[in-house]
């Protein structure tokens, strides 16, 4: 087995502004090698290329990160030495640039843990695993963003819910979207989370109003969001 995460940029022509970095979900417990085919893997593909082609004229550069393994695998917490692996590259690489989390089921647990990073800015948890203890101190000062289905029987909306609520009393923003009708894998109303995503890492990494980036009505669920509404439904 490789002894690092597999690691990729895309960045912009021009002069890298910020960097969101895509984090894929997992099992609870495996010490099974990610594969590049596995579908948790294939299915953050299309918000990195709404993030990619977005982003381009505003200087977002886009990172994906495959972990070493499958699992969480309780306490070792597999993911999120690989996340702060990645976070220290982007540092190297990219320096001084502001990043966004963006993680899928166990990767949005994983982000959570590490958005006390230097770098980041952002944290967009897309139906993220939360259990009753994960931290939320770590996001002080960042902008937070939890959306989850209400359909979902893989992960608890309630615990997104109540986390985010958490994580509002001390990041610098923080909301919480729920999206009507909607399972863990985000396929019903695909576009509708691409849309979310990338609209709100460009407001938060790169000062992008919402209805610049996107006209569909997600635009006006971010700025909601941005403007201080703690709960919206879509």
């Amino acid at each position: 087995m490789s002894r690092e995460p597999a690691f990729s940029i895309s960045a912009p022509a021009g002069e890298v502004r910020a960097v969101a970095l895509v984090l894929h979900g997992g099992r609870a417990r495996s010490a099974a090698p990610v594969r590049p085919t596995q579908l948790a893997v294939l299915r953050m593909s299309p918000f990195a290329n709404s993030l990619a082609r977005a982003g381009a004229r505003h200087g977002l550069a886009v990172a994906r990160l495959r972990y070493l393994v499958r699992g969480w695998n309780g306490a070792a917490r597999s993911p999120v030495a690989d996340v702060e692996w990645a976070l220290g590259r982007l540092s190297e690489r990219l320096p001084g640039a502001p990043v966004a989390l963006i993680g899928h089921s166990m990767g949005g647990r994983a982000a959570a843990y590490v958005a006390g990073y230097p770098s980041v800015r952002g944290y967009v948890g897309l139906a993220p695993w939360f259990e009753r203890d994960d931290p939320y101190e770590q996001t002080a000062g960042r902008h937070v963003l939890v959306v989850h289905g209400d359909r979902d029987r893989i992960t608890s909306a309630t615990a997104s819910a109540q986390w985010t609520q958490r994580a509002a009393t001390v990041a610098a923003s923080a909301g919480y979207i729920s999206v009507h009708g909607e399972r863990h894998a985000m396929l019903h109303r695909a576009s509708l989370w691409h849309s979310l995503t990338t609209s709100y890492v460009l407001a938060v990494l790169c000062d992008v109003l919402p209805s610049e980036t996107d006209s569909s009505p997600a635009a006006n669920v971010v700025a909601k969001v941005l403007a201080g509404d703690a709960s919206v439904v879509v």
